[in-house]
């Protein structure tokens, strides 16, 4: 926090802040048990009527009387690869660059993951991207916001809402939180006309060739080998044995092309025994230097055996030999598991995405078409 010559914590903040990361500290409220004071770090994504909001890492946005405050600052951003006058980058590791963990700024993750799960239909509003694949997978069916739309936000958003309402689809924003370049004010702004947050998981990077270099049969990091780990068969198409295994039954048409979608798409297969579904199964796309990994699928009775480490060793290899050096995936956040597979295969949290839903149209009679559902 901010501390004074004399020792006396500053609040060095304004209203002229809004949209920048802060730290701040305020008092606790009256008669509340626990700490003195409350410190709370995000972007300050409004300032008004004596009232500050702040989002944070996660999405949530904390509600902060102004007079509560006792210090504050900006939270200068951070440049891990910029060097001193003279001197070695900051925060750099001196591990080979084949195993360091990728730099990346938001707006390039985003549209990596965007060419990962094309829609069949797009169409720009501005710089936005609206994108519609009726209704499989949210990515696929939501507006993706880098930039300005070319309208005041309450006109744009009634564009989206009529762009998707042609077509029969709810209309959500995919937003993002946490990082340098993400939407911290725009989802206050989503939230403020009522827009409600349904989905909220994070995107994680990693370097590729530590993944490459795992064999999940031999006891990697989810327990005892499998002998059936070495039989991991990439295709370039989902067939039936593989659509088996995936936990979206009965595809459409549609489906089946956005999940085909991607610059350069491989689908492993681990065979299960006899006419029995895939033991496991996964999808990686590469696109440049990124690999992504998603569907990474684990019959039930077969699970902790190493069989989604050699899934992923599998498509990791074929990333490498293609020239991609980085990899991305997406993780729930209430995923205990999974997390901590992947944190074990040297994968961290780069930022937090969410995704908004329109509120339900009000009717004449003032009630929601869908309340009572």
């Amino acid at each position: 926090m901010e501390i004074s010559a004399a020792g006396r914590l500053k609040v060095r903040i304004t209203a002229a802040d809004v949209g920048k990361r802060v730290s701040v500290r305020r008092l606790g409220e009256p008669g509340a048990a626990g700490e003195k004071f409350t410190d709370t770090v995000g972007v300050l994504t409004s300032w008004n009527d004596g009232v500050l909001l702040i989002t944070r890492k996660s999405g949530e946005t904390v509600r902060i009387a102004e007079s509560s405050l006792v210090a504050g600052k900006v939270v200068p951003a951070r440049h891990p690869a910029t060097a001193p006058q003279g001197g070695a980058p900051r925060h750099v590791t001196t591990a080979p660059a084949r195993r360091r963990g990728p730099a990346a700024t938001y707006a390039e993750l985003a549209r990596v993951a965007a060419r990962a799960w094309r829609p069949v239909e797009s169409e720009r509003l501005g710089e936005w991207e609206l994108r519609a694949a009726s209704g499989f997978t949210r990515r696929a069916n939501s507006v993706l916001p880098l930039g300005d739309p070319g309208l005041p936000l309450d006109e744009a958003l009634a564009a989206v809402r009529r762009w998707y309402g042609e077509r029969g689809l709810p209309a959500y924003v995919q937003t993002a939180t946490g990082a340098e370049g993400t939407q911290e004010t725009l989802c206050a702004e989503l939230e403020r006309r009522g827009w409600v947050r349904e989905v909220t998981a994070e995107l994680w990077t990693g370097a590729l060739a530590p993944v490459a270099d795992l064999a999940g049969g031999s006891g990697g990091p989810e327990g005892p080998g499998d002998p059936a780990e070495g039989a991991v068969v990439l295709s370039r198409t989902a067939d039936e044995a593989w659509l088996a295994r995936y936990r979206r039954k009965g595809l459409s048409e549609v489906a089946l092309e956005v999940l085909g979608s991607g610059p350069s798409v491989w689908f492993a297969t681990v065979p299960g025994e006899g006419g029995d579904a895939p033991a496991a199964i996964g999808r990686c796309v590469v696109d440049g230097r990124w690999a992504s990994f998603a569907a990474v699928e684990v019959d039930p009775a077969r699970r902790r055996r190493g069989l989604a480490t050699a899934v992923m060793a599998a498509l990791a290899r074929q990333a490498l030999a293609e020239g991609a050096s980085a990899a991305w995936l997406q993780v729930e956040t209430d995923n205990a598991g999974a997390r901590a597979l992947y944190a074990r295969m040297g994968f961290s949290a780069h930022h937090a995405y969410h995704h908004y839903r329109a509120p339900d149209p009000v009717t004449e009679s003032g009630t929601s078409p869908t309340a009572g559902r």
